[in-house]
C-alpha cells in the first residue's frame, strides 16, 4: 500500500469483472515519473469483482480494493474520494483503456495551470463492432465519448461546456469546498441519462472555480454493440431530460453553452422555462424538415424527447406541490405574457 501520492485514480465498478482488466491493465501500464494509485470502488457487484480486485492488490502495491454496498455510481464516487490520498483525484470508467501518458499529462497540466481547479479531455471510441452510418459525432453524448479539437480551453460561467466523466481529473480542493458528488442524480446499476458530472460543474462554476479542456489527457472507451442501436439512444435522451430538469439546468445554461446565468425574469409554465416550450416547436419544425429531405431526423427526433421528458418531469414537480400552487404558477405566467404584450406595444 502507498503511503503518498501525486495522484489517486478511482475507478467505480459494476458487475464487470470481464472488462475491469484491460482497464486496469492500462492504468498500471502508465509511463513518466509519476506517483500513483488506483482505488477500485466496488459497488455492490455480484460477479467476481471482487477476488479480482485483491488478487491483483496483492501483486500490486498502487492498487486498493474498497466496497461501496449503496448502489450508485455517486456513491461509489464518494466513497472513492473520501479514501483517496493524493491531492490531485481523478476518475475513468471500467471501460476505458487510458492512454500510456495519461497520468503524467494530469499532473503536468494541473502545474501548468495552477489556477485551474479541474481538468478533463479526449474520450475517443473503441468500436467493438463496425458503427451503423447514423451513428456519426452528433450522437456521441450518450457513448460518454468527447473530442472538442486540438486546442485546449477554459470551461467556467463564461463558456459552460460540461466535460465527461470518463476523463476527468480534480484537486481535492474542489470536493474539500463543494462536497461530493450528488447520489440523486447519478447513475445506478445499469441506469442511463445521469448528470452527476454537469451537476458537479455547475456547483464549480458558480463558485467562481474554472475547469481546463486538455486534449493530452487521452482516454479511450469500448463502444458495445448495445450502445449502438437506437433503442439505447431513445432511452439516454429519455432519462437525460428528466435528470436535467431535476436540476433545472435549461434556465441556468443556455443552449449555446454559455456565459452561464440565473435570470430572474424567465417565464415559467408549470415548472419550465417558456423558452422550452419554444425550443419544442423549432425542433419538432425542424424534425419535419429532415424527415422530408432525408437527413439526420432522428438527431432531431432525439432533442424532442429530451425536451418532452424535461417537460414531463417539471409538470411531476409541479404537480407534487399541490393544486394551489399550480394554479399560482400559472396566474403567473398569464400575468407575465400579458406584461410582454404591453411592453411590446408601447
Amino acid at each position: 500500500m502507498i503511503d503518498r501520492c501525486d495522484l489517486s485514480v478511482v475507478l467505480c465498478t459494476y458487475n464487470r469483472a470481464d472488462q475491469l482488466p484491460a482497464a486496469l491493465d492500462a492504468l498500471l501500464s502508465q509511463i513518466g515519473n509519476v506517483s500513483y494509485e488506483v482505488v477500485v470502488v466496488d459497488n455492490n457487484s455480484r460477479d467476481g469483482t471482487a477476488a479480482l480486485v485483491r488478487g491483483l492488490a496483492e501483486q500490486d502495491a498502487r492498487i486498493r480494493y474498497e466496497f461501496e454496498a449503496k448502489q450508485g455510481l455517486s456513491n461509489a464516487r464518494n466513497r472513492g474520494i473520501a479514501v483517496a490520498r493524493a491531492p490531485i483525484i481523478a476518475f475513468t470508467d471500467d471501460d476505458v483503456r487510458v492512454a500510456h501518458r495519461w497520468a503524467e499529462q494530469i499532473l503536468l497540466a494541473f502545474a501548468a495551470n495552477r489556477d485551474i481547479d479541474y481538468i478533463g479531455g479526449r474520450v475517443l471510441p473503441r468500436w467493438m463492432q463496425p458503427p451503423p452510418r447514423w451513428l456519426t459525432a452528433a450522437h456521441w453524448s450518450p457513448l460518454a465519448l468527447q473530442d472538442y479539437g486540438a486546442e485546449p480551453f477554459v470551461t467556467s460561467r463564461e463558456l459552460a461546456i460540461c466535460l465527461v466523466g470518463a476523463n476527468l481529473a480534480f484537486r481535492r480542493r474542489v470536493f474539500d469546498r463543494l462536497g461530493g458528488f450528488t447520489p440523486e442524480l447519478g447513475r445506478i446499476k445499469d441506469g442511463i441519462g445521469s448528470t452527476e458530472d454537469h451537476d458537479m460543474q455547475l456547483r464549480i462554476w458558480r463558485a467562481g472555480m474554472r475547469g481546463l479542456y486538455t486534449p493530452s489527457v487521452v482516454a479511450i472507451a469500448d463502444v458495445t454493440p448495445d450502445r449502438m442501436v437506437k433503442a439505447y439512444h431513445r432511452r439516454w435522451h429519455h432519462g437525460h431530460g428528466r435528470h436535467c430538469a431535476e436540476m433545472r439546468l435549461r434556465e441556468l445554461v443556455p443552449a449555446d453553452m454559455g456565459p452561464m446565468s440565473e435570470p430572474r425574469d424567465i417565464v415559467f409554465l408549470f415548472g419550465s422555462p417558456g423558452f422550452v416550450y419554444r425550443d419544442l416547436l423549432v425542433f419538432g419544425r425542424r424534425w419535419l424538415h429532415a424527415v422530408f429531405v432525408r437527413e439526420d431526423a432522428f438527431f432531431y427526433a432525439n432533442k424532442l424527447r429530451h425536451i418532452l421528458s424535461y417537460i414531463r418531469t417539471r409538470w411531476k414537480l409541479e404537480a407534487a406541490r399541490g393544486p394551489r400552487a399550480s394554479a399560482a404558477a400559472l396566474r403567473t405566467f398569464v400575468d407575465a405574457y400579458r406584461r410582454k404584450r404591453r411592453l411590446r406595444a408601447a
